[in-house]
């Protein structure tokens, strides 16, 4: 009876999830069935490559442990000044290039924060950004919920406040925006991957890379668990070969679609070599224990990828895509769109994509030259992503996080940390449209909670004219930069909102007025 319960089948562990597929050329969002994969007895082997795999995960952190440490900063250059093979910006470096610099290469000025930076040359401030050190220094009180710590890993919002409150109080700006960057761009949602300690994982993998190599970036990235399990990457192995990774790798990671870059067979070739990951279930822990298993999984197959042929393995597939030589061009413009709104002209792409390859593949001199280009400072304004608003508003008023409605707020407004809507990550032209520009004026309220002048202290409110009462608004915001046409319309508002001779409550309630119309203007919504 022992031996006949042994070889009992056991009844595998299935669960239905979405998944972003290629149709016939089209991507659609299907339901999957995937279920845990049998397993083999396999003895522990290295890795025959030269990158270090993921360390194998024993079990997610229990309720109330703290998230995981982030990195410190990467080394600066030794070379004390910013080599740029483009255009300079050669013009006035002010408040309004400064309060530009902080909203795009970040998320927005503290009070003070602009005045500081315009004292600096651009160069200077430039660098301020691009070249932290140590580890961040966090301003503020630490987030609470309800009156308690915030839990990154026990509770539903745990792991989008974590990241959000980074953003808000982070001193390490441009690594916290190039971490964001770069989650859309290998973009990987929990509703598929299921572990939050995975996702916070794989965010300081672009917290760590992000001024660094793309290639080892690239590298991480494979092997990283999270996108291991969402892309299938555990499910590819010899004679099963799965092709979801390998063709988003190409696709819409390093490559790009109709560019002639690659073909199916390239696709089904690269899939191949990208096989032999594993990972153990384990009831009651999930997924755990990642590794890559080369005598029972990897397909050991000669494989020809873009006209290279050889016994390729994952790091060789990385490699590949890196080295082809339409990935730079592909970098460029993917890299150039998160901070200029429009196209590089072909000049201007042609000498960054040779910085790129030159420099080996880094992306912080391809970075640094685009914060000082004439592009960035002349040309038209880009809408702010759900969480640079929210969290410039949460810096510019000094406020921390003191509840959970920044998770349901940001996603209203069409943007969840953690949870982009597929694999080809947020689409930045719904970022402002008919659909959300309802929820981005309750996001403004949401952050003006607390900050207004409450029926408590109307009757004591001090006079002022409808000049003064723009101009207090404005200071309230920390003097953002407004078009001659926006205040133009909060002076009319101002001067007909209320009496001729207001009384102290109407010119409080105006007050308020003017701080929401300030936060939910045109121009306050872009940088």
């Amino acid at each position: 009876m022992a031996v006949a319960a042994k070889r009992k089948k056991r009844k595998r562990k299935c669960r239905v999830v979405k998944k972003t597929k290629l149709v016939h050329g089209h991507k659609k969002v299907v339901k999957v069935r995937t279920c845990r994969p049998k397993r083999k007895p396999k003895p522990p082997l290295p890795p025959t490559g030269t990158t270090q795999p993921p360390a194998p995960v024993v079990s997610p952190p229990p309720v109330g442990t703290p998230a995981p440490p982030v990195p410190p900063a990467p080394p600066a250059p030794r070379l004390k000044t910013i080599q740029s093979t483009i255009g300079v910006y050669a013009g006035t470096f002010g408040a309004a290039q400064a309060e530009r610099l902080l909203w795009r290469a970040g998320f927005g000025p503290r009070p003070g924060q602009v005045a500081v930076l315009a004292a600096l040359d651009l160069e200077g401030a430039v660098m301020s950004l691009t070249r932290p050190s140590g580890t961040a220094v966090m301003d503020g009180a630490e987030p609470t919920v309800d009156g308690q710590p915030l839990d990154p890993y026990g509770a539903w919002y745990g792991d989008t406040l974590y990241w959000f409150d980074r953003m808000v109080r982070s001193r390490h700006q441009l690594i916290e925006r190039l971490a964001l960057v770069f989650h859309d761009w290998w973009a990987t949602s929990n509703d598929a991957v299921g572990a939050v300690h995975l996702m916070l994982d794989q965010t300081n993998v672009f917290r760590t890379h992000g001024l660094g190599s793309f290639a080892d970036m690239a590298h991480a990235i494979t092997c990283d668990p999270a996108m291991l399990l969402f892309l299938d990457g555990i499910s590819n192995r010899a004679n099963a070969i799965n092709e979801n990774y390998g063709r988003e790798l190409m696709e819409l990671f390093t490559l790009g679609a109709d560019r002639g870059a690659y073909t199916e067979t390239d696709v089904r070739q690269m899939a191949k070599s990208l096989s032999g990951w594993d990972a153990d279930w384990i009831d009651g822990t999930g997924w755990a224990n990642f590794a890559w298993d080369e005598v029972n999984r990897w397909d050991p197959t000669v494989k020809t990828v873009f006209g290279k042929s050889g016994r390729f393995t994952w790091e060789d597939a990385v490699n590949l895509v890196i080295s082809h030589p339409l990935h730079p061009s592909f970098f460029v413009a993917k890299l150039w769109s998160y901070f200029v709104a429009d196209p590089p002209s072909a000049d201007v792409a042609a000498k960054l994509e040779a910085l790129y390859v030159s420099s080996g593949h880094k992306i912080r001199p391809v970075v640094e030259a685009i914060l000082c280009s004439p592009e960035f400072y002349e040309g038209g304004r880009m809408v702010k992503p759900p969480a640079v608003l929210a969290a410039g508003m949460l810096r510019a008023l000094n406020v921390t996080i003191d509840d959970e409605r920044w998770v349901w707020l940001m996603d209203d407004c069409g943007q969840r940390l953690y949870y982009p809507p597929d694999v080809a990550g947020w689409d930045d032209k719904r970022w402002l449209d008919t659909n959300t520009v309802r929820n981005r004026w309750t996001l403004v309220n949401e952050a003006l909670r607390g900050k207004t002048i409450t029926s408590a202290t109307w009757g004591s409110y001090q006079a002022e004219t409808a000049d003064e009462a723009v101009t207090r608004a404005r200071a309230f915001w920390g003097n953002p930069t407004l078009t001659a046409e926006t205040v133009t319309s909060l002076r009319d508002f101002a001067a007909t909102s209320v009496p001729a001779t207001p009384s102290a409550s109407l010119r409080a309630q105006r007050q308020n007025a003017l701080r929401q119309l300030i936060g939910a203007s045109p121009d306050y919504q872009t940088c």
